[in-house]
């Protein structure tokens, strides 16, 4: 049988395309100094590399990375289900093939039915790719199950979060939980600032709920709060205890251009 491969849809575009270019910017970026932490999951960014690489890096560079992931990311493109996963298969980048864990895929399919197979919502989205050469990069031997969150409901985020919670419960090896978000878009540096630090603070409070809130009825345009309400639910399920703001920074801050920017934030829940 011919294994599914999930070909690179941003490569050349929001990271580098050759791969010695790909491996010599990731050096840069996960060349962090600290000591290593062990993580139940982590917000990471997810735009081009020039913009907000230093904070995903940051991140990664930070965390104890075990051998299994799982991937949250929104749905920028409206392709597929509100909640989709691939079971199968390999997904390419420039650094290789990177495996999708089937059996944990298969678990979490079979704990919450509105988790639905869909390769199509996959097909070009940006948000869960870019987060894989940093895996490859520091963590070769990895697997990991990729989910699109285009659902905006608490009932569906919390439920997933809790299928999550109890398929992890079963397994003996560590799985990182990884949501894939940017923060406020397109407003001025000063207004996304202060709204990323109202989400923020309900992030560091592990408050998927008060997280939601906020979002919804202060005008807080963070693309991937539905993979963040996602991973902090079963990661406090898991055990988690606080939060960590590892990085934050502003396209501005690369671009100069302070009148829109975009806000990026990296965060580790321990």
């Amino acid at each position: 049988m011919t294994t599914m491969v999930r070909m690179p849809a941003v490569a050349g575009q929001f990271y580098p395309g050759q791969r010695q270019a790909l491996e010599q910017e990731l050096d840069g970026y996960t060349r962090v100094y600290g000591d290593k932490i062990v993580a139940r999951g982590c917000i990471v960014p997810h735009a081009g590399y020039m913009y907000s690489g230093h904070v995903a890096g940051a991140v990664y560079g930070r965390l104890e990375l075990p051998r299994r992931f799982i991937i949250l990311c929104p749905n920028h493109t409206g392709m597929g289900e509100p909640l989709a996963v691939m079971s199968s298969g390999d997904w390419m980048t420039p650094l290789g093939k990177a495996p999708v864990d089937k059996a944990l895929a298969e678990s979490l399919k079979d704990r919450y039915p509105r988790l639905t197979e869909d390769a199509e919502a996959h097909l070009r989205e940006h948000a869960l790719e870019v987060q894989l050469p940093f895996l490859q990069k520091l963590r070769p031997d990895f697997s990991f199950v990729p989910i699109t969150v285009g659902a905006d409901q608490y009932d569906a985020l919390e439920g997933l979060g809790r299928a999550i919670a109890a398929a992890l419960e079963e397994i003996a090896d560590e799985v990182l939980i990884v949501a894939s978000s940017d923060m406020n878009h397109y407003e001025s540096d000063e207004i996304t600032r202060q709204k990323d630090g109202r989400a923020l603070e309900r992030i560091l409070a592990l408050d998927p709920p008060g997280l939601y809130e906020v979002i919804m009825h202060q005008n807080i345009s963070m693309c991937g709060f539905g993979p963040a309400i996602v991973m902090l639910t079963a990661a406090k399920l898991r055990g988690a205890k606080r939060a960590e703001l590892i990085r934050y920074a502003t396209s501005g801050d690369i671009s100069g251009d302070r009148k829109k920017v975009v806000g990026y934030a990296g965060v580790a829940v321990i």
